[in-house]
């Protein structure tokens, strides 16, 4: 039976790029619809009301149906419900979709209020993803420990100076795939990473325990680092890798054999914001490793040389809600994180 008008959502909803949907929470049923949610389900509003939420769930759902209809009603008991559905459209094909479900009176009844988003494409990009990670971090490191291990062996069974030379490459080729790798990881962690891991902490205070390692692994290199405003920041270690990378270009690309990289920690004088500054005597970035940043899915070279560092840091830094620039100073590039700023705890 079609919904009484006195249950219908407001004219205004029509405009909205989004799915928007009035349920019943004892049932489950489908009371209003705007445009947006017909098109995304594949079915009109009326024949969204004679259907349950079983014949529109697709079958691989992660959850079960009873379990489904549990979220309507607590959310129509007051209590906000957030979670992934696959929906079965009217045509077979199966759609993930984002549903935040909320109490709504109307007409002194209590109802619930679904905003549905297509995250179809979203999710789909994001399996692919994982399983690149995967290949990368598994399948591709194994491989690349047998030619390791066999060029070892071939050295040793070789005083052959060209046999070394090949050797010697090889070693360095599987080197770099191996640190690609690695930046993939980092990549999949600052993608993934919940603001929940995050904690507020000294920004020079973080700096300087980042600084402590790379001084260990890089003895030859002097590394300072200036705070020159307290600041206070919410990270998790997603900051330390992409500080890691910034400070470890700013060493392996310098001509001199004693590198100095500067890590000074202000304040931003446009916006507050914590500006961590990371200042090297290199050669300039390439530009098409910069202008990369922007077209990740163009045919560059940065595959192979700066630039996936530079994605890590760009991610893991948009990741914390901040952002990084490039610019030339005197003889280096300056990279600068600005990240928002927090309270520093009470004393």
């Amino acid at each position: 039976m079609p919904v009484q008008r006195s249950e219908s959502l407001p004219s205004e909803y029509e405009q909205l790029h989004l799915g928007i949907a009035l349920y019943d929470p004892s049932t489950g049923s489908v009371l209003d619809a705007n445009g947006r949610l017909e098109t995304l389900y594949g079915y009109s509003t009326e024949t969204l009301q004679r259907l349950s939420l079983d014949e529109y769930s697709a079958n691989t759902y992660d959850y079960s149906h009873t379990r489904l209809r549990r979220r309507f009603q607590e959310a129509g008991e007051g209590r906000p419900q957030s979670f992934r559905w696959r929906i079965k459209r009217g045509d077979g094909t199966l759609v993930w979709v984002q549903v935040h479900l909320s109490a709504l009176t109307v007409a002194g009844t209590q109802r619930v209020l679904a905003e549905v988003r297509d995250i179809e494409a979203y999710t789909s990009a994001s399996q692919r993803i994982g399983l690149l990670s995967r290949i990368m971090r598994h399948n591709l490191r194994n491989d690349l420990t047998v030619i390791s291990g066999r060029a070892e062996q071939i050295a040793a069974a070789s005083d052959d100076e060209r046999v070394g030379e090949h050797v010697r490459k090889i070693r360095q080729k599987a080197g770099d795939i191996d640190r690609m790798t690695e930046s993939v990881r980092q990549i999949e962690r600052a993608t993934t990473t919940e603001a929940a891991h995050r904690r507020r902490s000294d920004a020079a205070s973080v700096v300087g325990d980042v600084v402590s390692g790379l001084r260990e692994r890089y003895p030859a290199a002097e590394i300072t680092v200036r705070e020159a405003t307290e600041m206070w920041f919410r990270v998790d270690r997603t900051f330390a890798q992409a500080l890691c990378h910034a400070v470890e270009n700013g060493i392996v690309h310098a001509a001199d054999p004693d590198p100095s990289v500067t890590v000074t920690v202000d304040e931003s004088p446009n916006t507050g914001r914590v500006e961590i500054r990371i200042a090297d005597s290199c050669p300039p970035i390439p530009e098409v490793e910069i202008d990369a940043l922007d077209a990740p899915g163009e045919n560059t070279s940065t595959a192979h040389g700066t630039g996936v560092g530079l994605f890590v840091m760009r991610w893991s830094i948009e990741s914390l809600g901040g952002e990084i620039s490039f610019d030339r100073a005197g003889d280096g590039n300056v990279v600068s994180f600005l990240l928002p700023p927090e309270s520093p705890p009470d004393v």
